[in-house]
């Protein structure tokens, strides 16, 4: 009977540590070493900040991101000619015109900055969301199909693969919105004339999420197909093509497991690379239809006059690299976290 005592409070205590052994998954283990990276949790603190704002431009932006004052062209609160010695007020002698009523000043023709920077963030996020889908649907099939089926198959998509690594990114989304834009006008019907209107509708957006979606994916398949490779002649997965497992179930259940980690991280980082396409692109001009805004083409207004006005410019550059920053910042702790050699580290 004494042993029986002394026993009970030992398998009380075996249990309640197999419950917790059990209660910390791989998820929840990865999401607290995330919760611990600091520079993590501050990019996506960022993150946040700028899909609020992005959300709620039209109640947050001081005035509408085209409603243009001529009477306040290049203006400037009067706390920025303290900060930038440089922008001297005119009653001081200097050329700047005071108007408090912008916060970040307005551009030459009289538009508010700080307005269009909030409305600007819709745009990158924009391609910051669609960027990954798109590379994500078409890399993920393609690198799945061709390390699964293996053979002449895995032979025929890789070198498809190859051929679209030799197109450079940014040249074919120039290419592609230098001909559909200067196609000129198109028939009323025809396949030219409804990619040009819904192109207008998405305010120039969509063939820049074309060239992304033609020339970004093969990444992602080149990444997939590695880790199937790696996966499919695993002996859990041999055992279960044993017992009678359809492919279905061996994909669902065995491989894509262990794809997501490394392509949720791969696409986060990518992240930062598909905004610095748009905003390279509506620098050059090629970018989003005006008078939308977007912080390439802020940064292309401003730059003439950044010895003048620098805000114009510094303000939506400033804006562009805290967003690909914090992006790159939470593509590191995902990374960290995911990394199943840290499990268990503190």
């Amino acid at each position: 009977m004494a042993l029986a005592d002394r026993a009970e409070p030992l398998n009380k205590a075996a249990a309640a540590a197999r419950s917790t052994i059990r209660g910390r998954s791989l998820t929840s283990d990865a999401l607290s070493r995330l919760c611990r990276n600091r520079a993590a949790m501050l990019g996506a603190a960022i993150i946040v900040l700028n899909v609020l704002a992005a959300v709620f431009a039209p109640q947050l932006a001081p005035k509408a991101f085209d409603d243009a004052d001529l009477l306040s062209c290049n203006a400037a609160p009067r706390w920025m000619t303290q900060v930038i010695p440089a922008m001297k007020p005119r009653e001081a002698g200097g050329y700047v015109k005071i108007d408090d009523r912008y916060p970040l000043g307005a551009d030459g023709n009289g538009r508010d900055l700080l307005s269009r920077i909030l409305y600007g963030a819709r745009i990158s996020l924009s391609v910051a969301l669609m960027g990954p889908l798109i590379s994500v649907a078409i890399g993920f099939t393609v690198g799945l199909l061709s390390g699964y089926a293996g053979g002449r198959i895995d032979n025929l998509l890789m070198r498809f693969v190859d051929v679209m690594y030799a197109f450079p990114t940014m040249l074919l989304i120039v290419l592609l919105m230098a001909f559909f834009r200067a196609a000129g006008p198109q028939v009323p019907g025809s396949f030219g004339y409804a990619l040009g209107s819904l192109d207008k509708s998405m305010g120039g957006l969509l063939f820049i999420f074309v060239g992304i979606g033609l020339t970004a994916w093969m990444g992602a398949a080149r990444l997939v197909r590695g880790q199937v490779l790696s996966v499919r002649e695993q002996e859990y997965v041999l055992a279960a093509r044993a017992l009678g497992a359809r492919p279905r179930g061996i994909i669902l259940r065995h491989i894509l497991p262990n794809v997501v980690g490394p392509l949720i991280i791969t696409e986060t980082m990518a992240i930062p690379g598909y905004i610095s396409y748009e905003a390279f692109l509506s620098f050059i001009g090629l970018g989003v239809n005006p008078p939308t805004p977007s912080w390439g083409s802020m940064i292309s207004q401003g730059a003439p006059v950044i010895q003048t006005y620098p805000n114009q410019a510094l303000a939506p550059a400033l804006a562009l690299f805290l967003l690909m920053f914090a992006f790159n910042f939470l593509g590191d702790g995902l990374r960290d976290a995911l990394d199943p050699t840290m499990r268990g580290r503190k």
